[in-house]
C-alpha cells in the first residue's frame, strides 16, 4: 500500500508512515527502539529521557518499541508524558503460560499508563518448536486481544526458522527481526534467506519491521551504507533504531526523510560508540556465556572474554550476572 505522510512542523519535511501488514496500525517508518536508553544500557536519567523522546516525537517518530525485559515501560511513559497514547508501542514478554502472559499485559499497561497495549510479541522466539512451547502464551494474549487490552500479535527474533513459522500461525501478525547488510545477528543462516522469508511474510499480509540495523554497533563505520540498506528495504514496514542523543535522531529521522546523510554530525556522535566490558572481579561462573545466543562471550584464564565482533551490544548477558560485572559504555 502506498505510505501516508505527515508534515514535520520543525522544519517541514516529510516522515512516511506505513499500516503493518495487514492490521490498521499506522507506523512511522523509522521506530524508536528503548533498549539502548533502558537500564540494561546506558539508563539515561529522567531528564535527558523525556528531551529525547519529545523530541523524536515532535520529528515524526511515532513507534517506540520496549519490552518487559528492558525494565523501562515507566521510562516510556514519564519521558513521552501526554503523548504516551498519542504513539504506537510494541512491548515483549517471555511469557510461556496464560497466567505469565496475563501478568505481562498488565504490567504493561500499569506501568505504560495505557488501556490498550498496540503490539504484544513473544521475545525472542527461535523456531516452530518455540511457538509451540508459548502456545498456552499465545492463547491468552488472543483472549487479551479479544478483550481490547492488545490489538496486535507478533514475535521478535534472530532466527530464521522462527520467522518462516510464524507463516503457518494466522494469530502471529507481526515480525521483528535481525536485518542489517551484513546479516549480522541471525543465528541460523545466510542474509538472503532471511530476506527471502521476509519477502514471504509480506506477501502473506504480516507487518515485519528490522532491527539490528547496525549490527549493535559493529557496523558504526559504515553508518550510511548501513542506514541507506535497510531504509530501502521495501518488505520492511518500519526500522527500529537505538538513539541516545538527540543528534543520533537528527541524523537517523534526516535521512529517513530523504536528506543527504549529515557525515559532520555523525563525526561528532562517533565517540559515543559503545562496547561491552567485563569488570575485573568477575569469577567466571559462565552464566552469561551461556545467556549469549551469538556466542561472543567465552571463558578465558578463568574470567570472561568478548570478542566484540560478535557482540551485539544488547546487554541482556549482563541481567544474568550474580556480581554485575558486565556493563556497556
Amino acid at each position: 500500500m502506498p505510505c501516508k505522510t505527515s508534515l514535520n512542523h520543525k522544519n517541514g519535511a516529510i516522515m512516511k508512515y506505513k499500516k503493518l501488514g495487514k492490521t490498521n496500525i499506522l507506523v512511522s517508518n523509522l521506530s524508536f527502539g528503548a533498549l539502548t536508553i533502558s537500564p540494561l544500557q546506558v539508563n539515561l536519567n529522567p531528564i535527558a529521557t523525556k528531551e529525547l523522546l519529545l523530541y523524536a516525537y515532535e520529528r515524526g517518530i511515532n513507534f517506540y518499541d520496549t519490552a518487559e525485559f528492558y525494565q523501562n515501560y515507566q521510562q516510556l511513559k514519564d519521558g513521552l508524558d501526554n503523548h504516551i497514547n498519542d504513539v504506537v508501542i510494541c512491548a515483549k514478554t517471555y511469557a510461556y503460560t496464560a497466567q505469565q502472559a496475563r501478568a505481562s499485559v498488565n504490567k504493561a499497561l500499569k506501568e505504560l499508563g495505557r488501556n490498550t497495549i498496540d503490539i504484544f510479541c513473544l521475545h525472542e522466539q527461535e523456531s516452530e518448536l518455540t511457538l509451540r512451547g508459548h502456545q498456552e502464551a499465545i492463547v491468552e494474549l488472543m483472549r487479551c486481544k479479544d478483550e481490547g487490552l492488545i490489538r496486535a500479535i507478533g514475535i521478535s527474533t534472530h532466527h530464521i526458522a522462527a520467522a518462516k513459522a510464524v507463516l503457518d500461525h494466522p494469530e502471529i501478525e507481526i515480525v521483528m527481526t535481525v536485518v542489517n547488510y551484513q546479516g549480522l545477528g541471525i543465528v541460523d543462516g545466510s542474509l538472503a534467506e532471511m530476506l527471502s522469508v521476509i519477502k514471504e511474510l509480506k506477501k502473506s499480509g504480516k507487518g515485519v519491521y528490522g532491527m539490528k540495523a547496525l549490527g549493535g554497533g559493529n557496523l558504526n563505520r559504515n553508518v550510511e551504507e548501513a542506514f541507506s540498506y535497510v531504509r530501502d528495504l521495501t518488505d520492511l514496514d518500519s526500522v527500529a533504531l537505538g538513539m541516545q542523543t538527540i543528534e543520533e535522531v537528527d541524523i537517523a529521522v534526516g535521512f529517513w526523510e530523504g536528506y543527504a546523510f549529515n557525515s559532520q554530525l555523525q563525526s561528532q556522535v562517533s565517540s559515543l560508540e559503545r562496547s561491552l566490558h567485563v569488570a575485573e572481579w568477575c569469577s567466571g561462573c559462565g552464566r552469561c556465556v551461556d545467556r549469549c545466543d551469538h556466542r561472543a562471550l567465552q571463558i578465558k584464564l578463568g574470567v570472561v572474554s568478548v570478542d566484540q565482533s560478535k557482540c551485539l551490544r544488547c546487554g541482556y548477558c549482563s541481567t544474568v550476572c550474580p556480581e554485575f560485572c558486565l556493563k556497556i559504555y
